[in-house]
């Protein structure tokens, strides 16, 4: 693209954490980041109880944080359900939305996932929309039509104008901590598509961010993120281990500068 796009990588801690682990992790991760983020974008996506906790230690520090679900709904008689809202009052920014695990467990529908990115938007933080297919539909040749109607369905809901604020991650459900990633062309070619998918909406949508998900490790991260529709990470296991995380964003910056 003749407009360099910002890499960005995003951990996803899925339910991990406690008081004391978080603060280390944080602490680490948020030390290291100065040097990296003047020309990527970092951010962690923590169960929603320690958003006060990580709201406190990472006030003016270069990374930010965010929820790994939203509700459909602002408020309301919705137990259990977190608003957009809510999250936005703690300084979240980021709301992972449709990850293959709400997809699989709660049986969320393309359409909810498109819900709730519109919601995570009213509220003033960025969707990190998520897809992918499973092994079954890669064998069976399907990947394109799968990503691309889980795709289609949140374009369908959004503006240009607010399709062109969301992140979106492509994880295929069988490289998700598994340790089997997919490989870097297999991981460029749907991101490609993708992003044609996106111009097909609207030439604007170009920009969007693309992110790899599925056991990135720094082994493979400069690789993927070397690709030209891979946007950075959104990282799993990896995000629990500052060392690695670190690693994977260093891997996102080299990628960026190489470029």
């Amino acid at each position: 693209m003749s407009e360099q796009r910002v890499k960005w990588v995003v951990g996803n801690w899925k339910m991990h954490g406690r008081l004391a682990e978080n603060a280390a992790l944080l602490q680490a991760v948020a030390d290291g980041a100065g040097a990296l983020v003047d020309v990527i974008r970092i951010g962690v996506c923590v169960p929603t109880p320690y958003l006060a906790q990580v709201q406190a230690l990472l006030a003016d520090r270069p990374v930010a944080w965010g929820v790994q679900d939203v509700s459909t709904y602002t408020h309301g008689a919705y137990t259990g359900e977190v608003a957009a809202g809510m999250a936005a009052e703690f300084g979240a920014t980021l709301a992972l939305v449709g990850h293959s695990e709400r997809r699989a467990y709660h049986a969320e529908s393309s359409d909810l996932v498109a819900a709730k990115a519109r919601r995570a938007l009213e509220s003033g933080l960025t969707p990190v929309v998520c897809i992918g297919e499973t092994l079954a539909e890669r064998e069976a040749g399907t990947t394109e039509a799968v990503v691309g109607a889980q795709l289609d369905a949140v374009l369908s809901l959004l503006s240009v104008e607010e399709a062109a604020r969301i992140v979106i991650a492509y994880e295929p459900v069988w490289a998700i901590g598994t340790g089997r990633s997919a490989t870097v062309e297999q991981a460029q070619e749907v991101h490609a598509f993708l992003r044609a998918r996106l111009v097909q909406k609207e030439a604007s949508l170009a920009r969007v961010a693309l992110l790899y998900g599925g056991s990135v490790k720094p082994e493979n991260a400069q690789a993927l993120f070397g690709q030209a529709d891979i946007d950075g990470g959104l990282i799993g296991g990896a995000s629990l281990k500052s060392q690695d995380f670190l690693a994977i964003c260093a891997a996102a910056k080299a990628a960026s500068l190489a470029r």
